[in-house]
């Protein structure tokens, strides 16, 4: 019989590539963890796993098994979720990943809420990218993300929290004022500073600024600079390096400098939808409805807006 520690030790290898590392992982010996891998080929009748010098692939017929296997252990957290969480709303663990252009605007603003009304709650963070993150929550390493939708993932539900405008940060000595209102094709996108590749925030201005482009040649556009973190291009659009599309939620924050300044974009004024994302399969619901709740009322959400939105 094929059991749930067989199946997370082949996850691990699988992710992992080499037994040490796996092992490691799984918090167990390698000689355990080999061990458990030669017992599910046997019981399979198969080779899972290809052993060479140094590391370990996974055969065509092992990457199968991995992945059927993350379905079972998916399922088999969401019943002990189920079994642990009856007793009331956001108590024990909650694995949250929160996107790296939101995670410090916004959590300041929701983490004492949560300790508030849900003492019995344990909240574990992790700050990642939109494809990790979605990545993790199909696998049962976090519960749920808070990130920009849309996803079109047909497995994962999510539920939208507030809309995010854009401004575009530009250094103080800047003539325009910050009353004026600017067009798509008034950002010279030669002096566009943007966030490192896998950002969804990148892809979000790009495509912005892709409107102006239409009817005429495009530039390039975008510095390149392997930022990761809005602070760092702040302090790059500070410094005269260049201008930057930012989410209102952390020009809130990022006002602070005085050597920017902060200008609205012309109607329809561009933006981001932040949501809560979970698997669909998953027994906690309830639970992410709460937290939404919590999140819509932190950031002043009228409850007309409070809907709950399913994509795939």
């Amino acid at each position: 019989m094929i059991t749930l520690r067989q199946l997370r030790y082949l996850s691990a290898l699988a992710k992992h590539g080499h037994f040490g590392r796996a092992a490691e992982a799984c918090a167990v010996t390698q000689p355990a963890l080999s061990m458990q891998i030669r017992d599910l080929e046997r019981t399979l009748g198969v080779a899972v796993v290809e052993r060479r010098p140094g590391d370990a692939m996974l055969t065509d017929v092992g990457r199968e098994i991995a992945r059927r296997g993350e379905d079972v252990l998916s399922a088999s957290r969401d019943l002990v979720d189920f079994a642990r969480h009856r007793s009331g709303l956001l108590t024990g663990r909650l694995m949250l990943g929160v996107i790296p252009s939101l995670a410090p605007y916004l959590l300041p603003r929701i983490l004492p809420a949560l300790q508030t009304r849900f003492p019995e709650l344990r909240l574990d963070l992790r700050e990642t990218q939109t494809r990790q993150l979605v990545e993790e929550i199909k696998n049962g390493a976090l519960d749920a993300a808070m990130l920009a939708l849309p996803l079109g993932e047909p497995d994962i539900d999510t539920i939208a929290l507030f809309e995010d405008l854009f401004l575009l940060a530009v250094p103080s000595s800047d003539p325009r004022r910050e009353t004026t209102r600017i067009a798509a094709g008034d950002i010279d996108q030669s002096r566009l500073i943007l966030l490192e590749d896998g950002h969804c925030l990148r892809d979000q201005a790009l495509a912005f600024c892709a409107t102006a482009a239409r009817g005429r040649t495009a530039s390039a556009g975008g510095t390149a600079f392997g930022a990761s973190s809005l602070t760092t291009v702040i302090q790059m659009v500070a410094n005269g390096y260049g201008v930057t599309l930012i989410p209102q939620i952390a020009a809130d924050v990022e006002r602070r400098d005085d050597r920017v300044k902060f200008l609205r974009l012309e109607n329809p004024q561009p933006g981001r939808s932040i949501g809560l994302a979970f698997r669909r399969t998953s027994p906690r619901k309830a639970d992410f409805a709460a937290l939404g709740e919590v999140v819509k009322e932190m950031m002043g959400v009228s409850p007309v807006n409070t809907a709950n939105r399913k994509r795939g």
